[in-house]
This record gives C-alpha cells, structure tokens and sequence, in this order.
C-alpha cells in the first residue's frame, strides 16, 4: 500500500497545507499511523478515502502547531525553461493559485473540497473519512466553493489590474 499510495498521500498533505520541506517526514508518520490501525480497514471500501482521513487528521495537527514553528523560507523549484516552458509555467501558475486558495480556507473546508473535487471521492465516503455528517459534508462544501471562487475572482481582478499597470 505504501508504494502505491505514497504519491497520494503525498500530494494530499501539500493541498491540505504542509510544507513542502516537511511533507516526507508527515507522509512517513501518516503510514506508521495506517500501518497501527491497519486491522480495522474494510478491504470492500475504497483504500484512498481512508487513507485521507489519516492525512487529513496529520495535516491539521501539523498546521496547528505550524505556528510555532520557525519559517525558514519558501518552496525552492527551479523555474521551467525550454521547450514546453510556456504549458510547464501555465500549470505551476494554476497549482500555485489552487494551493493559495485552499490556503485561504479552514483545513475543515478545505478537506471536504479536496476529497470531493479533486480526488473525486463521493460525498458519502468523504463524509465518512472525515467523521462528519453528510449534510455537514454538503454545507461546507458550499462554503469551500464559495472561497475558491471568492479567491480566483480576486486573483483574476489582481492579474487584470497589474497588466493594466493599476494598483491591486
């Protein structure tokens, strides 16, 4: 399972806000966690919903305490040149706006929007991996959109108002 879930997990725990610096090391303690409760997975549901639940719970934990932490810098990617840089640039501007809007949002939204719109989990099984009703599921889903849209509609007016040379 490790091998074949890690780039889920992974990237589950960068959308749910941990650094990147840090995500191996969170990755690592979410499996030790899977590997303890192992006995109590129900091999009928699916495996990525549950192993959520285990991210989701480290990646709360983690930004809770994040604010005791000392921040030593920003995410170091090279920026992308050659052929293909132009649709490379395209879609690191796309990841970079998705994970600064997710970063607007509650890391109780932002679970709910991840499960349900990215990993295309259904609303019952994201209401299950997070231990919420579904009619909880639904209502922050509704909020989550709202802050995404909220955030790419102010992006788009920022981005605007740069090319026209105006203040944001």
């Amino acid at each position: 399972m490790f091998d074949e879930e890690y780039d889920y997990v992974y990237h589950s725990l960068r959308r749910l806000g941990v650094h990147t610096r840090d995500l191996e090391d969170v990755v690592h303690e979410v499996f030790v966690e899977v590997w303890k409760n192992f006995s109590k997975f129900d091999p009928a549901r699916p495996r990525r919903p549950w192993l959520f639940a285990f991210a989701f719970r480290f990646a709360s934990t983690y930004r809770r305490l994040a604010r005791h932490r000392l921040d030593l810098g920003g995410d170091d990617d090279a920026p992308a040149t050659g052929p293909g840089a132009h649709e490379t640039m395209e879609k690191k501007d796309a990841a970079r706006i998705l994970e600064d809007a997710l970063a607007t949002m509650s890391v109780e939204l932002r679970g709910v929007f991840v499960l349900y719109e990215i990993d295309e989990t259904s609303m019952k099984d994201v209401a299950e991996s997070l231990d919420i009703p579904v009619n909880t599921a639904y209502s922050r889903l509704r909020l989550a959109r709202a802050a995404f849209e909220a955030y790419v509609a102010d992006a788009r007016g920022r981005e605007q108002a740069a090319q026209k040379g105006g203040a944001p």
